[in-house]
């Protein structure tokens, strides 16, 4: 996604386009403290970006210009789930990497036979027709090589990098551009006079592991277009849950209670940020003579809510009210039967 929390705080609020966004607490509230999460491409422009102190957008963006938003999580990771279920639509060989960052592997696919080229405009088109914001994306043979091709033409860009292209793609590209070389690796190699992929390629490999141990290596088959790691997709859980073991003891129904309200926000936010819902709700209590019960609830509707899930575990517990007496050395809940929305099928150009 392309400066997604800024993009997502921009769609939210029209007025805010022509201005540097930056999503972050306003620094000048806050005794200067705070970090940019993100930051718009005009706030870019003045050399304003992610992981930067926030006090730098203000000391470098004209104030006139500067917006500070605090940011929305809750809202990111509703709008994220939104790009996830387009993505599921094509194949469910995802490996999510952030909220606002995937690598996807088509050579299956759920619509057809389709080039991934044509996937790509499909997701990125219906994307923007969803969400209202704008993604880039690139189509080649290995993760590091999507990941820099997906960076090479933002916003809204598109990249293919065929396999005989890509020592030459990569020659070009100066060494920040590659992922994993932070700031002082960069210093290092420039340091070596090693500023573009071409020079890492004229570099020997032990060299660069010398250098740079295991990373070294990683950069030398980088540069070269070898990236051997799969994607990953995430394996459909069995379960969420929180426990934790206390001591001393826990001989209060206040403090139980307490405890359960936590595990139950914990349990949503783990729910909500795979797309899931639950239907069964756990609880596992265990006392101090280490004698142990779960007892389970189903419920009437999947749910994502936390009020839920923490009414269903107190009703649980209250039904075992002797073992607070007796005292509580571990207490969990866990949520069980999860399943993800199953969305429609959609013709690959019904949306183009």
């Amino acid at each position: 996604m392309d400066a997604f929390y800024a993009s997502v705080e921009m769609r939210d609020h029209p007025d805010l386009k022509e201005k540097a966004v930056v999503v972050a607490h306003d620094p000048r509230k806050h005794n200067g403290h705070g970090v940019i999460t993100t930051a718009n491409y005009v706030a870019r422009k003045y050399g304003v970006g992610s992981a930067m102190p926030a006090m730098r957008a203000v000391e470098q963006v004209p104030k006139d210009q500067l917006v500070f938003i605090p940011p929305n999580f809750e809202k990111y990771r509703q709008v994220s789930a939104q790009v996830h279920e387009i993505m599921h639509e094509v194949t469910d060989q995802v490996e999510s990497v952030s909220l606002d960052e995937a690598y996807i592997d088509v050579t299956q696919n759920k619509l057809g036979n389709y080039s991934s080229i044509e996937l790509g405009n499909y997701m990125q088109q219906k994307i923007f027709k969803t969400t209202k914001l704008t993604c880039s994306f690139g189509v080649t043979y290995n993760k590091f090589l999507a990941k820099m091709a997906s960076e090479y033409a933002k916003p809204f860009g598109k990249t293919v990098i065929l396999p005989e292209e890509a020592l030459n793609f990569l020659a070009k590209q100066d060494i920040k551009k590659f992922p994993g070389v932070g700031k002082k690796m960069q210093e290092t190699l420039r340091s070596m006079n090693i500023n573009t992929g071409e020079d890492l390629q004229k570099t020997s490999v032990q060299t660069l592991i010398d250098r740079f141990k295991k990373m070294g290596y990683v950069l030398a088959m980088h540069s070269r277009g070898i990236d051997l790691s799969p994607v990953q997709a995430e394996r459909q859980r069995k379960s969420i849950g929180k426990e934790r073991t206390f001591e001393p003891s826990i001989f209060e129904e206040q403090a139980a209670l307490t405890q359960l309200r936590k595990y139950s926000r914990e349990i949503t936010e783990m729910l909500k940020e795979r797309n899931l819902q639950a239907g069964c709700v756990v609880l596992k209590v265990r006392d101090t003579n280490f004698y142990t019960i779960t007892r389970r609830r189903m419920l009437k509707k999947k749910t994502q809510d936390p009020r839920i899930i923490y009414q269903e575990a107190r009703a649980l517990l209250e039904r075992e009210e002797d073992f607070v007496t007796r005292g509580i050395r571990l207490l969990g809940v866990s949520v069980t039967d999860l399943e993800q929305e199953i969305y429609e099928e959609t013709n690959l150009f019904s949306t183009l």
